[in-house]
């Protein structure tokens, strides 16, 4: 027996219990996430206009808060326990908190997460992820939807996100977290050729 497949039996016969390390370890050539200590296996490639969004946004933070934060972009480990690794599209994390930063991932909250919805993404974006990164005390979760142009604000309140805002078009994306924040989905989405929207 090989020796990957001996690894993935072990792995499976410790499904629910699995560790960063055990995450780490993997080398199958597919992207997981490890939610509760349960592998998650990530959905194929982002589109094309996924991942152009994910780009113009990038480019906006670049210009605007660079300075302030180190802005990420996925594929990153965000390790917030040692039994949950996410992937966020985005990640945010003020250059005062660096020590979070280590050549693992982000070992800890960032400051702001961001997930571009896909098809295949919707409900664990919606639904899990959004219950992980309160649980977990991200400050400010954002969720944009490519097919409208939307951008939902997410706010740490307690122990629960609320939804503080959405935005589109024209309105201007501004956060109470990050005020170096300043942009409009309308610029994201002119940046994009039109067949791809």
């Amino acid at each position: 027996m090989s020796t990957e497949k001996k690894e993935k039996e072990t792995l499976e016969i410790r499904e629910g219990g699995l560790t960063y390390d055990d995450y780490a370890a993997i080398d199958d050539g597919n992207r997981y996430e490890l939610a509760a200590g349960q592998l998650e296996l990530m959905s194929p490639a982002p589109t094309v206009t996924h991942q152009l969004i994910s780009f113009e946004m990038q480019k906006k933070f670049t210009q605007s808060c660079e300075t302030d934060y180190l802005i990420l972009h996925a594929p990153v480990d965000v390790i917030l326990a040692p039994k949950e690794v996410r992937q966020p599209d985005i990640v945010l994390v003020h250059r005062k908190r660096l020590e979070i930063i280590s050549k693992r991932g982000v070992e800890g909250a960032p400051d702001l997460v961001i997930e571009i919805l896909s098809p295949s993404t919707l409900k664990r974006d919606k639904i899990a992820k959004k219950k992980s990164y309160a649980y977990y005390g991200i400050p400010e979760y954002w969720i944009i939807d490519p097919n409208s142009a939307v951008l939902e604000q997410y706010i740490l309140a307690a122990d629960r996100y609320e939804l503080v805002n959405i935005f589109q078009e024209n309105e201007i994306v501004i956060s109470p977290n990050i005020a170096c924040i300043s942009f409009t989905m309308a610029e994201i989405i002119e940046a994009i050729p039109p067949s791809l929207m």
